[in-house]
C-alpha cells in the first residue's frame, strides 16, 4: 500500500512524532542541522515505532558560507562534516554508497544547480517545500532526475504539511533507500488553504534567525560544532578538503 514519507525535518520530539501521525505520515527523514550523525541516528531510534519509521540523514553544508550548496545524505554509515568542498562531499557520499538528494534546488545562494545535479548523478531533486511556497519560488529544474518534496519543516507545525508518497510499502531505512535509488513510483502532495499558506510564511520567516551573525559566528569561529570539519571526532579526516 502507499507510503507517506516527509524526506526532510530538522525537528523531533514526542510532539512532532505524533503530529506526524496524526497528519497520516508513515516515514520521517530527521536531518537537524550541526548534529553528528551517531546523535542523529539516536534520536531517530528513540522515535521510530510500529506506526512511524524515522530514519536519520545529514544535510550537508558545503563550501563557504558566503557560497555554500546544501546536500541532503541519507544511508550514511560514517559521519561527514560540514564546510568542506562540494567535491569532497560528493566523493565521501560515493564511497559510503549515500542516496544523495538536493534540497531546495535554486533557492537564494545555498542550493545545488542542475548542473550540480548532472554532474554528481543526484539521486532525486526537490519540487516543493514551504519554504519556497512562500518566497513565490519555485525550485530550479530538476534536472531529469525523480521528484521528491518535503515539509523541511524547522518548526514543528509545518511537519505534515507536505509528503512524497511512494506506491509501495517502506518498513525500514533500507527500503527507503531502494525507493529513492531504484526510482519507485511516487507523487509529491502538499496541504492547500489559508492555513498552509501561513504555515509556510512562517518558515520562511524562520530564516531570519538561520542568518543571524551570531548563530554564524559560533559555529565558525569556536571550531568544536559537533559538525565543524575541525572537530576533534573527524581527526585529519577532511582537512584537505576543509574550508574553514
Amino acid at each position: 500500500m502507499p507510503t507517506r514519507v516527509d524526506p526532510h525535518v530538522k525537528v523531533l520530539d514526542e510532539a512532532v512524532a505524533e503530529r506526524a501521525k496524526a497528519r497520516g505520515l508513515d516515514v520521517l527523514v530527521f536531518a537537524p542541522h550541526f548534529q553528528r550523525l551517531p546523535d542523529v541516528r539516536e534520536q531517530a531510534a528513540r522515535f521510530s515505532d510500529g506506526e512511524l519509521l524515522v530514519v536519520p540523514a545529514r544535510e550537508v553544508f558545503t563550501g563557504t558560507l558566503r557560497h555554500r550548496k546544501h546536500v541532503l545524505a541519507l544511508g550514511l554509515d560514517d559521519p561527514v562534516p560540514d564546510f568542506i568542498t562540494l567535491d569532497g562531499a560528493m566523493a565521501e557520499f560515493d564511497r559510503q554508497d549515500a542516496v544523495t538528494l538536493a534540497p531546495h534546488p535554486g533557492f537564494a545562494t545555498v542550493s545545488l544547480t542542475p548542473a550540480d545535479i548532472r554532474r554528481y548523478d543526484v539521486t532525486a531533486a526537490e519540487s516543493y517545500n514551504p519554504k519556497q511556497r512562500a518566497a513565490g519560488e519555485t525550485p530550479a529544474p530538476t534536472a531529469d532526475r525523480p521528484a521528491f518534496g518535503s515539509s523541511y519543516a524547522h518548526l514543528p507545525t509545518t511537519v505534515g504539511e507536505v509528503w512524497t508518497e511512494f506506491e509501495a510499502d517502506i518498513d525500514s531505512e533500507a527500503d527507503l533507500l531502494a525507493a529513492f535509488r531504484e526510482g519507485w513510483e511516487r507523487s509529491v502532495y502538499h496541504r492547500r488553504g489559508p492555513a498552509h499558506v501561513a504555515r509556510c510564511a512562517a518558515e520562511f520567516a524562520h530564516l531570519g534567525w538561520e542568518n543571524t551573525a551570531e548563530k554564524i559566528d559560533r559555529i565558525l569561529l569556536s571550531g568544536m560544532e559537533p559538525t565543524h570539519p575541525g572537530h576533534v571526532a573527524y581527526g585529519d579526516a577532511f582537512a584537505d578538503v576543509a574550508v574553514y
